[in-house]
């Protein structure tokens, strides 16, 4: 399944946590599962439209002043029907498209020290994930503590973390592994 149909899911599970905007979508997601999963506004506003044609989830407008009307979603007893249909299917395998993976496979055309670089500069992001994913954990830990949900926010939070460590060891030993190739 692509991502693109898997984007009508996606939007379903967020809407099961509370009715939204599609604005409030994209920064739960931005604050939640972006390190896993991301939406654009172009692709969840057609989608949210999609699903109000489904009656899959319902769409209420709210008067604001001074600004524009605010459409807020929510999710029908079938929307979660389907979303729990879905959530029973095994996941799609998936191929990861690696660039860095890619680069270092034709290594041999440039020099090491190039190659070197790339794994330096993914050893930074891998580090930087790595405190974001321990944050994340602590909050789940300490502030959405009774929420029925943080048992399964933890476990997609620790998958990142143990993704981190084991990528981290790699780049020690891919660093290493190109210290010994013979530069160009």
């Amino acid at each position: 399944m692509s991502s693109r149909s898997t984007t009508r899911f996606a939007l379903l599970g967020m809407l099961s946590i509370r009715p939204m905007s599609g604005y409030d979508i994209k920064k739960l997601i931005e604050n939640s599962v972006s390190y896993f999963w991301t939406e654009s506004y172009g692709q969840i506003y057609p989608i949210l439209k999609k699903l109000v044609t489904e009656k899959l989830v319902t769409r209420t407008t709210k008067k604001q002043s001074g600004k524009p009307d605010r459409h807020v979603y929510a999710l029908t007893s079938a929307g979660r029907r389907v979303l729990r249909d879905w959530l029973a299917r095994s996941p799609a395998p998936k191929v990861d498209r690696n660039e860095l993976l890619l680069k270092l496979f034709f290594g041999e055309e440039v020099a090491a020290s190039v190659s070197a670089a790339h794994v330096a500069e993914f050893r930074e992001r891998q580090t930087q994930l790595l405190e974001r994913y321990r944050a994340i954990a602590h909050e789940i830990k300490t502030e959405k503590k009774g929420n029925p949900n943080a048992p399964f926010w933890l476990m997609t939070v620790h998958y990142g973390q143990r993704s981190s460590e084991a990528l981290l060891r790699w780049c020690d030993d891919a660093t290493k592994i190109l210290k010994k190739v013979k530069q160009r």
